[in-house]
């Protein structure tokens, strides 16, 4: 049984629909203004400069700023430490879903919905703005708050269908980079992604998931959000429409 598999036997069990708690300190639809997820690379000399305005992106309070290292520039003489073969997969999807025959880093994906060069700080705040006042926003309520025992999960009600998806990642991560495109440089990347789990699904219904702590503490010493993202039929991802940082 793969570790999503077991995840879900464990959540869908106690999926109810019923009345959303709001916990203070939790992420609700208009405190969170979006999310912005970059596809970067060590091994890219166009990156670094995204990279910083993703580490800016990641001190503010109303965004959701996390980093997907990409392995397909490996080639170039230095194979990024943080990158997988699961994250140039969800970029490809992206591609799929914004009809695009290519993809390119850095890349800047805003709540799902549209992309820019990652470098162009100027442009992903532009986004942001634009999405989150034209009603393309985070318009579900997601909040999320973990104790000694559960991680508990709250989904308000809204139109659509989505999934529930974990996403864990590092606060920080410093790498020598040593050969490459970017070689001699040490640089420190935010939140950069290294698993996602989808743990429960949504229908438009109020729904409560709870989860046993054991699905962070698989991860020590790495953060966690959730997102609702909307799913195309051939399992690309869509719309983000809420989430929240644990």
């Amino acid at each position: 049984m793969t570790a999503r598999n077991i995840l879900l036997a464990l959540a869908l069990p106690i999926l109810t629909a019923t009345t959303v708690l709001a916990v203070p300190g939790t992420a609700l639809a208009g405190e969170l203004k979006g999310v912005v997820e970059l596809f970067t690379s060590q091994g890219c000399s166009s990156c670094p400069p995204a990279d910083e305005e993703l580490a800016r992106l990641a001190e503010q309070d109303d965004v959701l700023a996390l980093s997907y290292h990409v392995d397909y520039w490996n080639y170039l003489g230095w194979a990024d430490t943080l990158s997988s073969k699961a994250n140039t997969a969800r970029q490809y999807g992206y591609a799929k879903t914004f009809r695009r025959g290519n993809v390119y880093t850095p890349q800047a994906v805003i709540n799902g919905q549209d992309h820019v060069n990652g470098a162009d700080g100027s442009a992903v705040d532009e986004m942001l703005g634009k999405l989150s006042t034209n009603g393309s926003g985070l318009t579900v309520e997601v909040t999320a708050t973990m104790n000694a025992e559960e991680l508990r999960i709250s989904i308000g009600p809204g139109q659509g269908k989505a999934d529930i998806v974990a996403v864990y990642f590092d606060d920080n991560s410093t790498v020598k980079i040593e050969r490459g495109e970017n070689s001699g440089r040490t640089i420190t990347y935010r939140h950069s992604v290294r698993d996602m789990e989808t743990v429960g699904m949504w229908n438009g219904n109020e729904v409560n998931l709870k989860l046993p702590v054991s699905v962070i503490s698989a991860y020590p010493g790495r953060r966690c959000a959730i997102l609702l993202q909307e799913v195309g039929k051939d399992g690309t991802p869509g719309r983000i429409l809420g989430a929240a940082r644990i």
